[in-house]
């Protein structure tokens, strides 16, 4: 087997962290795997894995040498990409980590999916914080801040926080008219699901701010349900825009306190800078930016 078949070998191998799946993806016995990362380890003169009977793990020399083989393997593989570019519709596979509101995202995706039906989206929804070069993702798509320099990030756009509530909940129960009043309602809270926090509604007027002991009606991890029970009639919810848009256009919620919601947040596209000129990096960021919320732009 030539030096590059070994080191495409080593990087299925440290990716599926097991020779047998690798040898699966690759077509090969998971012998032929552990032959062709011994030969690996023989001409770079050092150990890749640490080897047991029922696993491996990377050495630090293997994880440097995994980091730097695959920045080489992005490098061929956009270079591929831009010689056939010009010649056929984009196609290959993108893997993408999107938060847990990720749902809310899929009239977006859907669209992006028609339009360019030979592109394969592999999504994966998590709130956690993952290694985008480790575990091989093209693009990340979160909120917040980005400081690591060896990313790229590209703002999609920006949203703010909304209390809604379904309007026979809001006649029965009275339609607060201050911040105090939410102490009288039943609310229905999202929190952190990496912490178990709840989600603070920050309501501020004139730089001033206005805290409220907010009873908790419900508790949930993720929005769908929150969305759901507001609409029920459950309940007052704190939500991003992004996800009650609709709602709130047909009238199946109403928002209240607009004047004390300030909060801003903004979603954005991260990848790793060796990937940054990828056709279908580049490609399935400007949809984002573009179809997702308003307010995108280079971030």
């Amino acid at each position: 087997m030539d030096n590059f078949g070994q080191i495409k070998v080593f990087i299925q191998a440290a990716e599926a962290r097991n020779f047998t799946l690798a040898g699966r993806t690759l077509g090969i016995s998971s012998s032929g795997v552990g032959k062709a990362i011994a030969r690996l380890e023989d001409r770079v003169g050092v150990r890749l894995f640490h080897r047991s009977t029922r696993s491996i793990a990377l050495t630090p020399e293997g994880t440097r040498f995994l980091e730097r083989c695959q920045r080489i393997l992005s490098e061929l593989e956009l270079a591929e990409n831009e010689l056939s570019e010009t010649q056929q519709a984009p196609r290959g596979k993108l893997h993408v980590s999107l938060p847990l509101v990720g749902m809310l995202m899929m009239p977006v995706l859907t669209r992006f999916m028609r339009i360019y039906p030979l592109i394969e989206l592999d999504l994966d929804f998590t709130d956690r914080l993952v290694d985008l070069i480790h575990e091989g993702f093209d693009v990340v798509v979160r909120t917040g801040e980005v400081t690591d320099a060896s990313l790229t990030t590209r703002t999609l756009g920006y949203f703010r926080h909304r209390i809604v509530g379904a309007s026979a909940y809001l006649d029965r129960r009275g339609e607060p008219l201050s911040p105090a009043d939410l102490a009288y309602h039943d609310c229905l809270h999202h929190k952190f699901p990496g912490t178990g926090k709840l989600v603070p509604w920050r309501l501020w007027r004139d730089g001033k701010d206005y805290p409220v002991a907010l009873p908790r009606a419900v508790v949930a991890s993720t929005l769908e349900p929150l969305v759901y029970m507001a609409e029920e009639g459950l309940g007052l919810a704190c939500l991003p825009d992004y996800a009650v848009h609709t709602q709130l256009e047909q009238g199946r919620l109403r928002s209240v306190l607009d004047d004390y919601m300030h909060q801003e947040g903004v979603f954005r596209a991260v990848w790793p800078r060796s990937r940054q000129d990828s056709p279908r990096v580049r490609l399935f960021v400007d949809f984002l930016a573009t179809h997702l919320l308003p307010g995108g732009g280079e971030g």
